[in-house]
């Protein structure tokens, strides 16, 4: 027996949203009946701006563990950081912008963070990047395995007869016989 877990979200425009068990979209239900798969590419509508910020990111959380900050850099630090969320957010899917509003907590009052409070703040956002791109990567994976499984499907059609053919008599190459019974990879 499977724990099926997911459950719906109704949208303002009368389509529901299908959410897995671990909270990230499968699709989306139209009003008249039809399956909108989520694709892993939708949720980053801008991906170079997101892995530009990504990367900048990263770099700055190891200046920040290499080297000791004083009270104008910790500033500094501090505005950039909340500019970067500020512009990644502007490169997602309104969920993933949501969840990042969510996760990322501002600094609180004016004076400048501490060097520990900069480089969890850091850390949490490289971290969140990292996983973003290993769901996306991922999903993206699982996809490729799905197409794959489909065109097996397809290749094995009715028995003593493949769906697809590999040409007329077999021949490749113009000799008949010299690779029949292969079939070649078509992705």
């Amino acid at each position: 027996m499977t724990d099926d877990t997911r459950t719906t979200e109704q949208k303002e425009d009368g389509s529901v949203i299908v959410v897995g068990p671990d909270g990230r979209p499968m699709g989306t239900v139209e009003q008249d009946g039809t399956l909108t798969p989520e694709e892993p590419g939708n949720l980053i509508e801008q991906p170079a701006k997101v892995m530009r910020i990504g990367s900048m990111i990263k770099q700055l959380l190891e200046e920040v563990r290499a080297a000791p900050l004083d009270e104008a850099s910790r500033g500094r630090l501090r505005e950039i950081h909340q500019r970067s969320i500020t512009e990644l957010e502007d490169g997602l899917a309104p969920e993933l912008r949501e969840e990042l509003e969510r996760l990322s907590l501002p600094f609180e009052g004016e004076t400048p963070p501490s060097e520990a409070e900069l480089r969890i703040a850091q850390a949490q956002l490289v971290g969140w990047l990292e996983g973003l791109f290993h769901g996306i990567q991922a999903a993206l994976v699982a996809q490729q395995m799905a197409a794959r499984l489909q065109l097996e499907q397809m290749r094995g059609g009715v028995p003593g007869r493949p769906a697809l053919p590999m040409g007329a008599g077999g021949i490749i190459g113009g000799k008949q016989g010299d690779i029949q019974g292969r079939t070649g990879q078509y992705l």
